[in-house]
């Protein structure tokens, strides 16, 4: 068909619509909330199992720290004091006797080192590791809280996740316990005397080592959880932004339509209360120049010409009121069975001989097996015959114009009719606006045919489609549905 652009008046193309972006907000906010969320379950685990393993293992420790004194009291203190008379552990032998009693009391059980300390001063009497016998000031507060008879316990401990990886120094952990050492026999009401305190060391750095790792699975299955959790929402409000985003166009488009529609409807009562007025004086000056041309053949031979040309131009002008006048008043439709291949053949032979003076040729493909349609005979007629006059136009220099028809796929008992040509084409940019009225590149025409015929199709029930490329030609599909 023939490229068309207007030449009366252009829309402006209203700005793009961006909706709130829903989804990159959720992103940013879900996404940060949730790692908050799993750094903070994570970090409250952790806490609760390091803290029930400490309280277990302060308890475990007292118990193995008061039957130790127990045990040194009844096997070395009394023996030792019988024998002896007095306690002097700078003497071998009584430190052998207390380190046996030490070592048998704890064997088998989880304790790193055992320390006695002298209740006078903060002094290192005993030690299971002898480098710390005779050194001072290792008890500190808990040393002081123990002469109180207080116990109580110091964890010392050193690692994170990153001690996990291979090379790093590995996780320490060690809860040291004191508890007063207390003279078992007792006389009257008196509390039993403090003879010293006792420190026992329990090595938890495979505990603590194990409790990181649960922090690492535990922060892990979390992402995973909350990641998956994520991916659904995210997934949900996608969707509900599309449907947000959908609405929101629809109802922009509906209200373009009804501001065009509003427009339109102000222009054809325009147009129709023009066309009006200018109908009937147009055919007196056509009459009037019928006549003056036959007057003109006997009294003025040779210019007759000149009324003929009024002739000719009073036709064209009341073609154009007549389709301003159909275009601001479109009849309706008088629905009645028949064959739209009927219909494409009267228009087809209408135009067979002004095709054949343009060197086109004609080819038809109708399928002759359609069934008949409720349709307006009249009006479809005037589309198809508008459609393939454009055709014709579209091929100054011949071409091949080919008119068929189809069923319409999927059993709805519709019909397709396709008209192709092989002419000039159509721009891209100019495709999806050949519909729109007074929209023409045509030195003369109105720019409504395009425009009148969409109105006969849509109000048959069915759609018009364009196909086309510069330079190869231009394909008209009309969608006519049973109705």
């Amino acid at each position: 068909m023939t490229p068309t652009e207007t030449k009366i008046a252009d829309t402006t193309t209203p700005p793009p619509f961006r909706p709130f972006r829903l989804v990159k907000f959720f992103s940013f906010t879900g996404l940060a909330v949730f790692l908050v969320c799993t750094l903070a379950l994570s970090w409250l685990i952790t806490n609760h199992a390091k803290r029930v393993l400490l309280e277990r293992s302060e308890a475990y420790s007292l118990v193995v720290a008061e039957n130790l004194g127990h045990q040194v009291f009844q096997q070395f203190v009394v023996p030792t004091v019988l024998r002896y008379g007095k306690i002097a552990l700078r003497k071998p032998e009584q430190q052998q006797a207390l380190d046996k009693v030490v070592r048998d009391a704890t064997h088998g059980l989880r304790i790193q080192s055992v320390t006695i300390f002298d209740s006078r001063q903060n002094i290192v009497s005993y030690s299971t590791i002898k480098e710390r016998i005779g050194r001072t000031g290792l008890g500190g507060i808990e040393y002081q809280r123990a002469l109180e008879r207080q116990s109580s316990s110091r964890l010392n401990s050193r690692g994170t996740v990153l001690n996990l990886l291979p090379g790093a120094p590995k996780i320490f952990s060690e809860l040291h316990t004191f508890i007063p050492f207390v003279q078992r026999t007792t006389f009257g009401d008196r509390p039993s005397p403090i003879m010293g305190v006792i420190e026992v060391v329990q090595d938890l750095s495979e505990d603590a080592e194990e409790i990181i790792r649960f922090q690492v699975y535990v922060s892990a299955i979390l992402m995973v959880i909350m990641s998956g959790l994520f991916a659904v929402l995210r997934f949900i409000v996608a969707k509900a932004e599309r449907i947000i985003e959908n609405r929101a166009e629809e109802r922009r488009r509906l209200e373009e339509q009804l501001h065009q529609n509003e427009r339109l409807a102000t222009l054809g009562k325009m147009v129709a209360s023009v066309s009006h007025e200018i109908k009937n004086p147009l055919g007196i000056v056509r009459s009037t120049a019928e006549i003056l041309g036959k007057r003109l053949r006997s009294v003025a031979p040779g210019n007759e010409h000149l009324a003929a040309i009024i002739v000719e131009e009073t036709g064209r002008l009341d073609g154009i009121v007549r389709e301003f006048l159909d275009f601001a008043r479109p009849q309706v439709p008088k629905f009645a069975l028949a064959s739209v291949n009927d219909v494409l053949q009267k228009v087809s032979q209408f135009l067979e001989s002004d095709l054949e003076t343009h060197h086109i040729t004609l080819v038809r493909e109708l399928d002759s097996a359609l069934d008949p349609l409720s349709i307006d005979r009249e009006q479809l007629y005037r589309a198809f015959l508008n459609i393939l006059m454009n055709g014709r136009q579209a091929m100054p220099e011949g071409g091949t114009l080919t008119l068929r028809s189809r069923r319409q796929k999927g059993g709805q008992g519709g019909v397709v009719v396709e008209v192709a040509d092989t002419g000039v084409g159509i721009a891209p940019d100019k495709v999806a606006r050949i519909f729109t009225p007074f929209y023409t590149d045509k030195n003369r025409g109105t720019g409504l045919g395009l425009a009148i015929v969409q109105n006969i199709i849509e109000g048959h029930g069915g759609q018009i489609e364009v196909e086309s490329e510069e330079g190869r030609g231009t394909l008209f599909r009309v969608t006519l549905p049973r109705r």
